[in-house]
């Protein structure tokens, strides 16, 4: 097997599952704040965004990094409510 597929931390992960992986964590509107560009700001779709990002490489390098950076900061379980602070007494 070649030795860069090895150290790729995208290897295996299509495109699609990078765009609905933003999509679910940020929602169209805030991955329309991070990575300003039209197929996630005006009428998103996940088909017209993979079209636009595999015909622009620049696109979707901002893509890729910005998939790699929340899969590296996973966003912390909100399933636990925090607890209450000791009340003085």
């Amino acid at each position: 097997m070649n030795e860069a597929q090895h150290t790729n931390p995208l290897h295996g992960i299509t495109l699609k599952a990078m765009v609905e992986h933003l999509v679910e964590r940020y929602g169209w509107e805030g991955l329309g704040e991070r990575i300003a560009i039209r197929c996630f700001t005006h009428d998103p779709s996940v088909n017209s965004s993979l079209k636009f990002l595999r015909k622009t490489p620049w696109a979707r390098a901002k893509v890729e990094s910005l998939y790699l950076h929340s899969a590296a900061h996973p966003r912390k379980s909100s399933a636990a409510p925090p607890a209450d602070p000791p009340q003085p007494g």
